[in-house]
């Protein structure tokens, strides 16, 4: 396991090495001065600019150059937003919490109810009712992002008037940031409006939620399917149907517990996925996350924004691929290839 560990953290270096590499070259493709690019300050009189090129060694080698910009890294300085000339490391805080609230939100939908649709297609293979659930996850699948978020808008907030239209928290209720997930701030909160508040947090979160799950609970049904699928041709299965065990026994005694071991590997994978259709469904929710923040910078050519955000939002989800990776070692041993013996 220790050999696995170490393994993760090589892998996981390196890529930070290759991202940070490609975002301080964007400096520099990007239009402008590669030192304005980097640090965001559009409006630098002549000594700030000295400054700045002190701070960034603009006037040594490319090497110095990049050394000096992995040091402004780890000290939290992602330099100013060229469009608001705030600390981009102050909006992405307070920005990334309510994206990743609507993330584990839409993932837990996905697998909530992919996987066990997935399971029912196995278990009725080649019937009516396989058909019908791979279907119906071909044609979730297929659905853009953005359509299915305008046509939710319509049908539910505008026609029916069940859920909210935008927005993750109607006006009239003052809840104090603390840790940006608003459920979490909801239960913080010392309001006498605390429940009124979360009813309404939960009316808010439920239509961009589903739209974002839709496409990953897709992929979790014909995940869960093949696993299942696989799992039932395996010769322990074959040698608990010897013994007389019932059908129902086999699936939930040995059947569902191995395939989900099969699927937790791509979670990882499926969750990378998500946080891509959720910066499109931000934008149409007005959900105030770092996708649509990110979404913005690219409109107003905010090439500082555009860097730190690919940054943030590329080692975030790399770092739920490690954990991933790391549950799913610690779960299945086999996973940890001919080390698990000798560590």
């Amino acid at each position: 396991m220790l050999v696995f560990i170490i393994r993760r953290l090589n892998l996981f270096f390196f890529t930070m090495l290759l991202l940070t590499l490609l975002t301080f070259s964007l400096s520099f493709l990007f239009p402008g001065d590669p030192l304005v690019n980097l640090s965001g300050q559009i409006n630098a009189t002549p000594q700030q600019l000295e400054q700045l090129k002190l701070a960034y060694k603009s006037d040594q080698g490319i090497m110095q150059q990049y050394f000096a910009y992995l040091s402004h890294l780890a000290e939290g300085d992602l330099g100013l937003s060229m469009a608001s000339q705030t600390q981009i490391t102050s909006e992405i805080i307070n920005l990334l919490p309510a994206t990743i609230e609507l993330s584990l939100i839409a993932l837990m939908l996905a697998m909530f109810v992919g996987i066990p649709l997935g399971f029912i297609a196995a278990v009725n293979h080649r019937k009516t009712a396989d058909n019908i659930i791979l279907s119906v996850a071909m044609l979730g699948y297929s659905v853009p992002v953005f359509w299915l978020g305008l046509v939710a808008i319509l049908v539910f907030s505008i026609q029916l008037g069940w859920f909210p239209s935008a927005g993750q928290l109607s006006l009239v209720y003052e809840i104090e940031h603390v840790t940006g997930i608003q459920f979490i701030d909801i239960l913080l909160s010392d309001s006498v409006y605390k429940w009124q508040a979360f009813r309404d947090a939960s009316a808010h979160i439920v239509l961009p939620a589903c739209v974002v799950a839709t496409a990953p609970a897709t992929i979790f049904i014909r995940l869960a399917r093949s696993s299942m699928l696989a799992v039932l041709e395996t010769h322990y299965i074959k040698a608990a149907r010897a013994k007389g065990l019932t059908f129902r026994q086999i699936i939930f005694r040995h059947a569902v517990r191995n395939s989900l071991l099969q699927i937790i590997r791509h979670i990882g994978l499926q969750f990378a996925n998500l946080v891509t259709i959720a910066m499109i469904t931000e934008v149409i929710f007005s959900w105030p996350g770092i996708g649509r923040w990110l979404i913005e910078s690219i409109y107003q050519r905010d090439y500082t924004g555009i860097q730190s955000g690919l940054l943030v939002l590329s080692t975030f989800i790399f770092i739920v691929h490690i954990v991933t990776d790391f549950i799913y070692a610690a779960l299945n041993p086999l996973a940890r290839e001919h080390n698990h013996g000798t560590s």
